[in-house]
């Protein structure tokens, strides 16, 4: 398994301002509208529910989802009221996390891979890029669970349009990465990231039906396969400075 930590970042001239921001405001909602994930009243309203974007129907009450294996309980969600049109959760649901560990993981992806690509978009191309890459990832996911009622959260979906981007437009650049048990190395991106988008066509071919124990596959793969469909088309005359030409 390869876990990135940083990358070559020497051709990067701006400061990725909208990163950074992406970034802070995923920490603001976890810690301050999340309360640190112990805000469940926040967190089932404003998560992306699969049924309520099918249906169109804000759901606000106890959902049973399944049995407790150990206690032979009924499992429900307290999904709750939002106050606006529920199609808003495809976009609220992009800056929040399901733990400290998920945000911390997300955070450092978009940490390594996002600046690049703000460099070469600019600024406001990345801002859109971003945005329609998790849109699209959290209609993959709907469309695989039609039948759910479980929130989905998290920015991952349009972390992973990023890698697609990213993989495209730098393939061979190099990544920090720790690999099998804690050894240091540099790999090429298209490594880096190739692996990870294998591990995500595995698990979720294995977990397919099963919304992948709590991960959710499908955005991870629709965000990826929306960023490698989508970069060319946002970097059109942005000019690539490590290669001195205009990458169309």
């Amino acid at each position: 398994m390869i876990f990135p930590i940083g990358d070559d970042n020497s051709d990067r001239t701006t400061t990725p301002f909208v990163n950074y921001a992406f970034i802070a405001i995923n920490i603001l909602v976890f810690v301050l509208l999340q309360g640190i994930g112990s805000n469940d009243e926040f967190t089932y309203a404003y998560a992306t529910v699969p049924q309520e974007i099918v249906t169109g129907t804000d759901i606000a009450q106890n959902v049973p989802v399944g049995v407790d294996p150990a206690t032979g309980r009924r499992i429900a969600i307290p999904l709750q009221p939002i106050a606006f049109p529920v199609y808003i959760t495809l976009l609220t649901s992009m800056f929040m996390h399901g733990s400290i560990m998920h945000l911390f993981g997300n955070m450092l992806y978009l940490w390594i891979f996002g600046d690049n690509l703000e460099h070469r978009l600019g600024h406001i191309r990345y801002l859109v890029f971003y945005l329609v890459c998790g849109l699209i990832a959290s209609l993959a996911h709907v469309f695989m669970n039609m039948d759910s009622y479980i929130p989905s959260l998290g920015a991952s979906g349009a972390i992973s349009g990023v890698l697609g981007g990213y993989l495209l437009l730098y393939p061979r650049r190099r990544v920090r990465a720790i690999v099998l048990r804690g050894f240091l190395t540099e790999v090429p991106a298209f490594a880096a990231i190739g692996i990870w988008f294998l591990f995500q066509l595995i698990e979720g071919y294995m977990n397919r039906g099963a919304e992948g124990g709590g991960v959710a596959y499908a955005a991870h793969i629709g965000g990826f396969i929306a960023g490698l469909a989508l970069i060319k088309f946002f970097a059109i005359g942005r000019r690539d400075a490590s290669a001195g030409t205009n990458q169309i």
